[in-house]
């Protein structure tokens, strides 16, 4: 009887340390990083080490996995809706994906300000490449940088949304954890 308390107790700890770990996982989401697929990765490979005692099914692994899938394509094309929604062309709107990459870079490393570097720079980025584009083209600076702000805002709700899907996954894993 001991024995089975024990080991009872002991898989509850190791709950526990999954939740905290992929709460850090949901941290990182605001810095860019893939945190909602190192939440994926955690509890599957929790699930996989604990498969004997059936603490995660199968469907609730899926159903983490395709909501992380959801929050990236979230998450990159929020850019490229916010600047289509503005008026930006195809071009300036696919530019936007790359300077968003861009501008996150350069905001983690010029801006070292926890998530703030990281969210301005994509948020920036990702203007600033409509921005230049749709110059370019010819567009009137003011029609240019009304774009850009459109894609710029795009991005930050495409971010705060990916956000959004990683705290249910992380809440659909720590309520699945402890669910009998």
């Amino acid at each position: 009887m001991g024995r089975v308390l024990y080991n009872m107790w002991m898989l509850y700890v190791e709950l526990f340390i999954l939740i905290l770990v992929n709460l850090l996982c949901l941290m990182l989401v605001l810095f860019g990083l893939p945190g909602n697929w190192m939440m994926v990765l955690s509890t599957s490979l929790f699930a996989w080490w604990t498969w004997d005692r059936h603490v995660f099914s199968a469907w609730t692994l899926i159903a983490v996995a395709v909501l992380a899938a959801v929050g990236e394509l979230i998450e990159f094309f929020g850019g490229l809706v916010g600047a289509r929604k503005a008026g930006a062309s195809w071009r300036a709107s696919l530019a936007g994906i790359l300077g968003a990459l861009v501008g996150a870079l350069a905001g983690t490393i010029m801006l070292p300000v926890p998530v703030i570097g990281t969210i301005v720079g994509a948020c920036l980025g990702v203007g600033l490449a409509v921005w230049v584009v749709e110059t370019s083209r010819g567009e009137h600076p003011e029609l240019s940088f009304r774009r850009a702000v459109g894609a710029g805002m795009g991005e930050f709700i495409g971010i705060l949304s990916k956000l959004a899907v990683g705290v249910v996954i992380w809440l659909t894993i720590a309520i699945a954890a402890f669910w009998p």
